[in-house]
């Protein structure tokens, strides 16, 4: 990958690191995980997300349905029933979530391995 021809365009970059910091984070790239599977309620959301708050959910949906991502729908019907769902734009990220995350998985003991071996020399 050539980082200088991006260099040549600064403003577009910092607008990369906006769009890397949305959908970069745990919290994003599990709900897209997730959501990649159909269109779920908060509920469910929260309940496959393991380990998410209520409030961290909440903002990375808004974050997430701001950027384009993820549509939300509120029914009208009382109770309210809210459901969230991948747009177009965000199933073009479900491979290259999905990717991510099985390199994570596939190379945690390295990573652990690595990570110990690097703090018995620094520590």
């Amino acid at each position: 990958m050539d980082v200088s021809a991006f260099r040549q365009h600064e403003p577009a970059l910092c607008e990369t690191h906006r769009v890397l910091d949305r959908i970069g984070d745990k919290w994003s790239l599990y709900t897209i995980t997730v959501l990649g599977t159909g269109t779920k309620r908060f509920t469910e959301l929260k309940r496959e997300v393991e380990g998410v708050s209520q409030r961290m959910l909440t903002a990375t949906l808004r974050g997430l349905e701001r950027d384009g991502i993820v549509t939300r729908t509120v029914y009208p019907v009382i109770p309210p029933r809210v459901e969230y769902t991948l747009t177009p734009l965000g199933h073009t990220l479900v491979d290259a979530v999905h990717t991510l995350l099985t390199w994570a998985e596939s190379h945690m003991e390295e990573i652990a391995l690595a990570r110990k071996s690097y703090d018995s020399r620094e520590g």
